[in-house]
């Protein structure tokens, strides 16, 4: 088979999947745990909240020896789950402790998070090869800290991350099976013709198969796989709150559905023109399915010099809206490209390759990523490519003094894995309420029911596919599809990728593009997967990679991938999986973050795997989720989060001397000249140890003295409360 060559193409050419020594050791980790992800089964749900919780574990045990940074786990309850900390000792070297205490919590957190995935063998050896060559020993097991054992602080941290996730919503105790959710259609046999066995064509409909295998390769056991995290809006997220969350009831059960997009398109079967979105929506797929075809001589400039540069307000806010926005006939939409690549000063060298190719590698490379990591997974490798690169100035948000490699690393991790977790919350509780139709669903359900533009000819239906001259067309006589006995005159036919029946030898065969019948429609997948087993609405992909490019974007400061332009090489005729391909050489190339994250979206369509009607919406919600996920780590770096007050603290104050000592005298300084109301002393969790009285607080016009209690070393909170506003800051008695 091509498969595993091209997977060994694909790790070379992405030199950065692999770890190397002098790599931080949060980079080393994570591609560690990205490479669990690899020999796991392909759930996007699962692995986006791996990658939060164990990024958040390396964070925390960076966090919790930093002076001003706020822990995510420790001293915190989450959703009525409290994670106690006591505080640890201050090391004798922090950067050592640090490196330890974050290879214990990772270590034991990829141990229990992939016990039972198909290839523990391989996660677990490249687990205890790391721990060895870090000079660890896997076999301590202790989880005391108070003696500032760093060892046992990080697997303190990883058995109460544990203990959290197994009651976070995500149903992990049962590995994440499904608690009430059932399917409205019976599934469709997709090696048969048509689409018989579909009873409502606006809802999610399985797939039956001889053998399913999953987008990493693993085989999933029975023909007809289950609705992969209907129930997944229950998990509870990083950044979003209450204030996002609708929550349903459907068959009395509930479903929580974050930054609602409202209803997709949907089909009446008694009013054509209330179902002529829908049926463009599906068409629209079909259509671009004929793009894949190297050799229909179409031309395309794929340099960021004639691709890329949308805006978020070129993007349509209503259904009708999408008729503008997508170009149809000939695939694409309307970025205009950039005149000049702003770091050189120089245009982008045009690119000509054929549209086939180019639309090929996008559906392949997008699809789950270079390695099948799951799309979360695959912007952890671009951040990775990013972070390695020899121009990226490490200034967060490109502001300040330059920040230290383990930082920037532990810290950017912690940003885009809670926005991939917020995704896969929101994205995969709106397909569970919305339980939408995929395209191979939609499209044979549409033919099978006839063409539904002209009365006159044959087999008209108003719940059938719209004709579109040159693309779908009705059988007629004498066509070579008729059939020996003329069985499929009158049926729809449609110009479109021929599918996985033209391929006997995928290192040498193309299927090419052809008319078929519509009843035999593919997407351009294997025929082992055809299609990811849950609902479409909204694209996971569109909604992964709006929110990633929004924390690149925002943790670097710029728009711009380092250099102005990130590339992905496909070299000729290795890169394809399934079929032979492509023709020449194509190299992907991105100027800005978000140009990525639009041809991502676009490669879903041509990939079969998506309407626009999914696509749109998720972008909108991804722009939402990066923006409110990156301020929210913020806050947490700027020790802003503490508690439950994160809505009331405005700004931190400056305490001075930090470290002190128990029972000194410390200084408050802030600028906002208001009067001060009291003083709190509190522990890491929030609870007041000592309040200071007014009489006792000497104050100046934007300063305070106050005495400390005496306690115990570790990190505490001061709290000033003003006349309209609390301020907080951390503090560290050291005795």
């Amino acid at each position: 088979m091509k498969y595993f060559p091209t997977i060994l193409i694909l790790s070379l050419l992405f030199t950065h999947l692999s770890a190397k020594a002098e790599d931080t050791v949060a980079k080393q980790w994570n591609e560690v745990l990205l490479e669990g992800i690899r020999n796991d089964y392909a759930r996007p749900t699962v692995h986006a909240r791996n990658l939060f919780h164990i990024s958040a574990a390396m964070y925390d045990c960076w966090a919790v020896y930093d002076p001003i940074a706020n822990t995510y786990f420790l001293g915190r309850e989450i959703d009525g789950f409290q994670i106690d900390f006591d505080g640890i000792p201050d090391p004798n070297d922090v950067e050592a402790a640090r490196k330890e205490a974050l290879s214990y919590a990772c270590y034991r957190l990829i141990k229990h998070r992939f016990e039972y995935s198909p290839g523990v063998s391989k996660t677990m050896a490249l687990a205890n090869e790391l721990m060895a060559t870090l000079g660890y020993d896997t076999s301590i097991d202790t989880k005391i800290y108070s003696t500032g054992s760093a060892a046992g602080f990080g697997n303190y941290l990883a058995d109460k991350i544990i203990e959290y996730g197994l009651q976070d919503g995500s149903n992990e105790e049962f590995d994440y099976d499904n608690l009430y959710y059932l399917p409205v259609n019976e599934a469709m046999v997709v090696a048969n013709s048509g689409n018989e066995t579909i009873t409502n064509p606006n809802r999610w409909q399985p797939l039956a198969f001889d053998l399913f295998i999953d987008q990493s390769g693993n085989e999933i056991p029975g023909n007809v796989p289950s609705f992969l995290g209907p129930e997944w809006g229950n998990t509870v997220p990083f950044s979003m709150t209450e204030e996002d969350v609708t929550s349903y009831t459907r068959d009395d059960e509930n479903y929580k559905v974050y930054f609602d997009p409202g209803v997709p398109t949907y089909i009446d079967p008694e009013d054509n023109s209330a179902s002529q979105e829908y049926k463009w929506n599906f068409s629209l797929v079909a259509i671009w399915s004929s793009h894949l075809d190297p050799s229909d001589n179409t031309m395309w400039d794929i340099s960021p010099g004639n691709i890329g540069n949308l805006k978020v307000e070129d993007l349509p806010t209503t259904i009708p809206g999408l008729r503008d926005f997508y170009n149809q006939l000939d695939g694409g939409d309307p970025s205009p490209g950039y005149t000049e690549n702003p770091k050189t000063g120089q245009p982008y060298a045009e690119q000509l390759v054929p549209r086939g190719d180019y639309a090929r590698v996008l559906a392949e490379f997008w699809a789950d990523g270079p390695n099948s990591e799951t799309p979360p997974g695959h912007w952890f490798t671009l951040l990775n490519y990013v972070n390695e690169h020899p121009d990226l100035v490490r200034k967060f948000k490109g502001e300040g003094k330059l920040v230290d490699e383990l930082e920037w690393d532990v810290k950017s991790y912690f940003t885009l894995g809670g926005a991939m977790h917020d995704v896969a919350v929101s994205a995969w509780g709106i397909k569970g309420y919305y339980d939408y139709i995929r395209p191979v669903s939609a499209i044979r359900y549409l033919a099978g029911q006839g063409q539904s533009s002209d009365p006159e000819k044959a087999s008209y239906s108003e719940a059938g596919i719209p004709l579109v001259d040159d693309f779908i067309e009705l059988v007629n006589a004498n066509d070579p599809l008729a059939g020996d006995d003329n069985e499929h005159i009158g049926k729809i036919k449609v110009r479109s990728w021929k599918g996985p029946d033209y391929i006997d030898d995928p290192e040498v065969d193309e299927s090419g593009v052809d008319w078929i019948l519509a009843e035999n429609w593919w997407p351009y997948q294997r025929p082992s997967f055809v299609t990811p087993p849950f609902a479409g609405y909204v694209s996971g992909h569109s909604t992964f990679s709006r929110a990633a490019a929004i924390i690149l974007s925002s943790f670097t400061g710029d728009e711009y991938f380092p250099g102005g332009m990130g590339e992905f090489e496909a070299p000729k005729n290795e890169f394809l999986v399934f079929e032979e391909g492509p023709s020449v050489d194509v190299t992907l190339q991105w100027a800005k973050y978000m140009d990525a994250s639009d041809q991502c979206s676009l490669s879903r369509i041509w990939g079969g795997i998506h309407p626009p009607v999914d696509d749109i919406p998720g972008r909108l919600i991804g722009e939402k989720i990066g923006k409110k996920a990156f301020s929210y780590a913020e806050d947490f770096f700027n020790g802003r989060i503490v508690l439950g007050v994160e809505d009331e603290v405005q700004n931190a104050i400056a305490v001075y001397p930090n470290p002190t000592t128990s029972g000194s005298t410390i200084n408050i300084r802030n600028s906002n000249h208001a009067i001060v109301k009291n003083v709190q002393i509190m522990g890491i969790d929030g609870k007041v140890i000592h309040a200071i009285s007014p009489v006792d607080i000497e104050q100046r016009s934007n300063e305070i003295r106050v005495k400390l209690p005496n306690q115990a070393n570790g990190i505490y909170l001061v709290k000033v409360q003003l006349d309209n506003k609390v301020l907080l800051e951390k503090i560290r008695i050291v005795n």
